[in-house]
C-alpha cells in the first residue's frame, strides 16, 4: 500500500482528491491547520477506505511539520494554498502561505528520500491573472492553451498574483534541478464548480456559486461580472480530482502544467443553470483542455452537470 500526502486534502477540491485516493487503495495523509477543529475534516472519516486515513497538523510555513507529513510518502499533492477573495492583508493572508509555503515545501520534498511524484494544484491564474477576464493580447472568440505566453498583471487580484508567482517558483525549481529523483506535475483548473463533500461554510468555490445563483454582488469587483455579463470558464470538481489522480500515477509528464477546463458561459446563464433552468447561450470553449484529455485520459463533464449538482444537493461521484 503506497502512501500519499495531500496538503489541503479537506478542502473543496482536496476532499474529492482524498476520496479518489482512498477509493484506489492508498494510505492517505491529510493536512489540517488546526487538528482540534474536527468539523473541518470530519466528513473525510465517512469516506470508503477511511481506515487508511491519517490527519497531520500542518502550517505550510512550518518546515518541521512539512517534514513529518512528507516523510514516508511516495506521492504528495499540494493544494494547501488559501483561496479567498476578501483580503485585508495580501502579504500575510495570501503571498506568504502561497509563495513562501511553496518554497518551503520544495525545499523539504527535495531532501526527503522515497518521493516519486509531486502534484501541484495551481490555478488558471498561472496562465492568466486577469481571469475570468481575458488576458491582455487576447480578443473575444480566441482561445487559451498551455502554449500561450502566461499573462500576469499587478492590477489583478492578489490571490491570482500569488498563484502566478508560486507557479513560477515551481518552474524555476524544476529548471534549476534537472536531475531530481522525482517528477513534478501541475494542474491549473479554471473556475471549479460542483457540490462540496462537506458541510463547511468557508468554501470560496461554494460561495461563488451561491452568489451567482442568487445574483448577489458583495463588492464592486463582483458587480462587474453581472454588469458586463462576462464569460466564466468552469470545470467540475470531480473532474479536477480525477486529473490530479492521473497526474500522480502517470509517469513521463514531469514539468507539465495542464489547463483543466470544460465550458464557458455568460454569468447570466450560470445563474439560470444554478436555478436548474436551461441556459440561453450555447457553451463556448475558451480555455482548451486538449492536453489534459489526451495525456491524463480524463473526460470533462458539461458545465450544466456541475451547476445542477450544486443546486440539487447531489454530490458528484468521482
Amino acid at each position: 500500500m503506497k502512501t500519499v500526502g495531500i496538503i489541503g486534502g479537506a478542502g473543496f477540491i482536496g476532499s474529492y482528491v482524498t476520496k479518489k485516493f482512498l477509493q484506489k487503495g492508498y494510505r492517505v495523509r491529510v493536512s489540517a491547520r488546526n487538528p482540534q477543529q474536527t468539523s473541518h475534516y470530519a466528513h473525510l472519516q465517512d469516506l470508503p477506505g477511511a481506515e487508511n486515513l491519517e490527519i497531520y497538523p500542518l502550517n505550510v510555513l512550518n518546515e518541521s511539520q512539512l517534514q513529518s507529513l512528507v516523510a514516508g510518502c511516495e506521492m504528495i499533492v499540494h493544494g494547501g494554498t488559501p483561496f479567498q477573495l476578501e483580503v485585508q492583508d495580501p502579504v500575510s493572508e495570501l503571498f506568504e502561505p502561497t509563495v513562501k509555503g511553496t518554497e518551503n515545501f520544495l525545499k523539504v520534498v527535495e531532501a526527503t528520500p522515497g518521493v516519486e511524484k509531486v502534484v501541484f494544484i495551481a490555478s488558471v491564474a498561472a496562465f492568466n491573472t486577469n481571469f475570468p477576464l481575458l488576458p491582455e493580447g487576447k480578443n473575444e472568440g480566441e482561445t487559451i492553451c498551455e502554449e500561450d505566453e502566461p499573462f500576469m498583471s499587478e492590477e489583478s487580484h492578489p490571490y491570482a498574483q500569488a498563484k502566478f508567482i508560486a507557479n513560477r517558483t515551481v518552474e524555476k525549481f524544476i529548471s534549476e534541478h534537472p536531475d531530481l529523483g522525482f517528477e513534478i506535475t501541475t494542474v491549473s483548473p479554471v473556475g471549479v464548480m460542483g457540490k462540496a463533500l462537506s458541510a463547511r461554510e468557508d468554501s470560496t468555490s461554494m460561495g461563488v456559486q451561491y452568489l451567482f445563483k442568487n445574483k448577489i454582488a458583495p463588492n464592486p469587483f463582483f458587480q462587474i461580472f453581472y454588469d458586463q455579463d462576462i464569460d466564466w470558464a468552469m470545470v467540475d470538481v470531480a473532474d479536477v480530482a480525477a486529473c490530479i489522480y492521473q497526474a500522480a500515477v502517470i509517469r513521463g509528464i514531469h514539468g507539465r502544467n495542464y489547463l483543466l477546463s470544460s465550458e464557458s458561459y455568460p454569468v447570466s446563464d450560470i445563474t439560470l443553470m444554478l436555478n436548474q433552468q436551461e441556459p440561453i447561450c450555447r457553451p463556448r470553449m475558451v480555455y482548451l483542455n486538449d492536453l489534459a484529455r489526451k495525456e491524463l485520459s480524463v473526460s470533462f463533464r458539461p458545465a450544466s452537470v456541475s451547476l445542477w449538482q450544486y443546486s440539487d444537493g447531489d454530490a458528484a461521484q468521482v
